[in-house]
């Protein structure tokens, strides 16, 4: 479909886009944007960026572009309201010649990440459906959000792939180019004013990347949007889309105007560009110096092109252009009109859980496999510990199968740590935009993964529990199964809460399989509490869910149940576990536990404790996502 017959089509779709999309935000300038670090060699003031100035217009659509290291991201971030942590940044940014908060900005902007952050598990519709549910006021009605989607999958040229997933490492979705298309139109759905666009065609040829830029430029024209792209070596079919550019090299400005003057510019200077070649590539070429052979000679010449733009016309134009802007006042529009209301926070957390769940039962990673590993483990379990008779030489055995059962239970949490980064990649995304915050996205984090984590556990007892004879009760049977639902539980929220803290996979893997290592160590059934380490004991053993998950389980078992002694040649009784039924030939279950030091009461003050380390965990999770500016 051509962009031409999309947007009659969303014409034809009766949607009040258009209405929505206010149009009286004209302008948005910056002048004066420097940004410093601290050099990590020479521990001195190093300035990535240095006086950027610029203004975009209602309708235009300006290109960042540098090489590499030149400091277009960072500009991107700063315009966005971005700030980088542990950089000092100057900066005036003015929306109709008016200052903005922080507040007011998010609601009028929009920002497409690099990498497409998108659950792969839903398809193009409910993408954009789960985009409008989080980010457009309660007061918009549900036919004026499905007449704006379908309006967005028009004008993207994505009708034919609305029920298409987006894609997953195990199910195929739609191309890189439609990706990218579904990530600009889900930003698009709240109309905003100014769009941000973080490197929108890396991994695309260059055809998909001129069929999303033309795209986005039809959007900005006919409604009057604001598109700021950073862009690395488009084609020269992909920069002609643009109106303006604003070329830095080392973090200060090459070039600021209009795209069709950049010819004659550079000529003036004395760099007359090749007749059929890319002007982008060009460009880019004359103030890269990162691979010269004589660098002194291309740091002089990057210093003459950095002068030269501050002595020019056009640099004088483009300032005096921001700064009648900022002046004109008469001419701004009260920003506060322009905002749209914030969706409903208390409903949030349900839009979430509902998107979760869909991937939940949809992405056989998020727990399908997990389902599958348990299971494995449950047969491996159940065969290994076959039909034990409840006799004195199999209590050890017992006991082995209680530590077995728990500690990797909870160790082969490891596996959800993919599907929770994905969920963080999401978040952070989204949080950047303004809809949500880390109460909402943990609150519906941690209810999506409770009935699954439960049936895990119920699925593993079927198995493992009688499979290995077990005390033989239904109330055995289902205290077996709290405690492994506790410990699921527990294990996840740690899970959570390593993750959040360092979200990489292969850190978050070692931390989590540490930790667990740490606890399977001082949880009680290598060391008895008793004779555990003083240090280990007080500092890790009583924090140390899985000691309750081993306590609770060997209560339970044995608690309740007596074993028989060995009966010697000469008749007599041997009974490794002194109790009141010695005289028949018995162990009472209780002595096992007194060797332990521990007692069948106090049940629920240690259901407690899971549950408080659970929340600790948890509160934790929430508390470094709220502090982490991203």
């Amino acid at each position: 479909m051509s962009t031409s017959q999309s947007l009659d089509v969303e014409k034809d779709a009766g949607t009040d886009y258009a209405h929505l999309t206010n149009e009286s935000v004209r302008s948005f300038s910056w002048e004066g944007i420097t940004v410093t670090v601290k050099d990590r060699y020479t521990k001195q003031p190093l300035e990535i960026l240095s006086g950027v100035n610029g203004i975009v217009k209602a309708g235009e659509m300006l290109a960042l572009m540098g090489p590499s290291g030149s400091g277009k991201t960072t500009l991107l971030n700063v315009l966005a309201h971005r700030k980088a942590s542990g950089a000092s940044v100057q900066e005036s940014l003015h929306l109709n010649g008016a200052v903005t908060d922080l507040k007011t900005f998010r609601k009028l902007s929009s920002f497409v990440e690099q990498e497409d952050a998108l659950v792969g598990s839903l398809t193009v519709r409910e993408t954009l459906y789960f985009a409008a549910r989080l980010a457009l006021p309660s007061s918009v009605s549900k036919s004026e959000r499905i007449a704006r989607i379908e309006a967005l999958l028009a004008a993207f040229g994505l009708q034919k792939q609305a029920e298409t997933l987006i894609g997953t490492p195990i199910r195929k979705g739609v191309s890189g180019g439609q990706k990218r298309r579904v990530s600009v139109a889900s930003q698009l759905i709240t109309s905003p004013k100014i769009l941000f666009l973080d490197e929108p065609t890396s991994g695309l040829d260059s055809s998909a990347s001129f069929e999303v830029m033309n795209f986005v430029r039809n959007i900005a024209k006919q409604y009057k949007i604001l598109a700021i792209a950073s862009i690395h070596q488009p084609s020269t079919s992909t920069f002609d889309l643009f109106d303006k550019l604003l070329l830095l090299s080392r973090g200060k400005t090459v070039y600021n105007g209009a795209v069709r003057g950049v010819r004659d510019y550079f000529a003036s200077l004395g760099h007359s560009m090749p007749l059929y070649m890319n002007p982008a590539e060009y460009i880019l070429q004359l103030v890269n110096t990162d691979f010269s052979r004589d660098q002194e000679e291309s740091d002089d010449k990057l210093a003459h092109l950095h002068s030269s733009w501050q002595r020019s016309t056009k640099a004088a134009a483009a300032t005096s252009e921001i700064r009648s802007c900022v002046s004109d006042l008469s001419a701004c529009a009260v920003l506060s009109d322009l905002t749209h209301d914030s969706a409903n926070k208390f409903l949030i957390p349900l839009t979430l859980i509902h998107r979760s769940f869909i991937k939940s039962y949809r992405d056989i990673v998020a727990y399908g496999i997990r389902i599958a590993m348990y299971m494995g483990l449950a047969i491996m379990m159940g065969t290994v510990w076959l039909r034990l008779d409840p006799v004195q030489s199999n209590i050890n055995a017992f006991t082995n199968a209680i530590f077995f059962g728990g500690a990797f239970m909870s160790f082969m949490a490891v596996a959800y740590i993919p599907a929770y980064l994905e969920d963080l990649h999401l978040y952070t995304k989204e949080r950047l935009n303004g809809l949500y915050g880390p109460t909402a996205f943990m609150i519906a984090n941690f209810i999506i993964g409770i009935p699954y984590l439960f049936i895990i556990a119920f699925l593993f007892s079927v198995v493992s529990y009688w499979l290995g004879n077990f005390r033989d009760s239904a109330e055995g049977f289902w205290v077996w199964v709290m405690w492994l639902f506790l410990d699921l539980v527990a294990a996840e929220s740690l899970v959570v809460l390593l993750s959040s803290l360092i979200p990489i996979f292969v850190v978050a893997l070692a931390a989590t399989a540490f930790a667990n290592g740490l606890w399977m160590s001082v949880n009680g059934f290598m060391v008895q509490p008793g004779t555990l380490n003083v240090f280990w004991r007080y500092v890790f053993h009583y924090i140390d869910y899985q000691a309750y998950v081993f306590h609770g389980m060997m209560v339970n078992e044995f608690g309740k149940r007596s074993y028989a002694c060995e009966t010697l040649p000469d008749g007599s009784c041997y009974c490794m576990y002194p109790s009141a039924l010695q005289d028949q030939c018995m162990i009472d279950g209780k002595a096992v536990l007194s060797s332990y030091g521990y007692n069948t009461g106090n049940v629920g003050k240690y259901v407690g404790y899971m549950l408080a380390i659970t929340l600790g965990y948890r509160l934790f999770g929430w508390l470094v996502l709220y502090l982490r500016k991203h």
